[in-house]
């Protein structure tokens, strides 16, 4: 005998019912699943964002030994000028002198260090001794490379923009009188590379270097 079976489909509306759905979001007394949603850790380390040094590797380095001082001597001597009277024949011209410029420049300390204990070494996930060596050795060198710059910003030695207001040019004398008007442009930069081959300056790679 075959049997005949019969499906009716009901239409049930789902927001009739007063159900409790378990969520991510549960953190509620008697709904708590909180404890369910972790962290992923990743081993990867952001690299930090580090800026480009570039007054340190233009100056000339030259070492202290142990016990010799704080303080080191440089000397120059001064270039003769030129030679530009015709000798006389059978007469010994005069002699010329020598004469030395003596600079000098005092050591001085820079530093810091990461304090770290014993049981944040053993317990911790990172290698925090490496990445304390890491963030010291960025430190030193962002240190050294401000250092030198405001020592090369400090010198007396400088060309100043002049300010241009409608047209017309007013020299500038000191730092002080800088402001927004006083621009550089194409005619300062070679006034300073005359200025540079009048003082006799060595360049690099065939090139002055100029830092923007």
């Amino acid at each position: 005998m075959n049997t005949i079976r019969k499906f009716i489909l009901l239409p049930v509306v789902l927001n009739l019912f007063d159900a409790v759905i378990n969520k991510t979001t549960s953190a509620t007394t008697g709904n708590d699943l909180s404890g369910e949603m972790k962290t992923f850790y990743s081993d990867y380390l952001i690299d930090m964002a580090e800026p480009l040094l570039v007054h340190d590797q233009f100056g000339q380095k030259h070492p202290i030994p142990k016990n010799g001082g704080k303080t080191i001597e440089f000397r120059k001597y001064d270039p003769l000028p030129k030679a530009t009277t015709a000798l006389t024949e059978g007469v010994t011209p005069e002699g010329q002198k020598l004469n030395m410029g003596v600079i000098t420049a005092t050591v001085a300390q820079y530093g810091g260090f990461i304090e770290l204990s014993d049981m944040l070494l053993l317990s911790a996930i990172d290698n925090n001794l490496v990445q304390a060596t890491k963030l010291l050795g960025s430190q030193a060198g962002r240190t050294l490379d401000t250092i030198t710059r405001e020592v090369l910003a400090g010198g007396t030695n400088v060309i100043y923009a002049p300010k241009v207001a409608d047209g017309v040019e007013t020299a500038v004398t000191s730092r002080a009188g800088l402001d927004a008007t006083a621009k550089i442009n194409v005619d300062l930069i070679f006034k300073a590379a005359r200025a540079l081959k009048a003082m006799n300056a060595n360049k690099i790679d065939d090139s002055f270097v100029a830092i923007v």
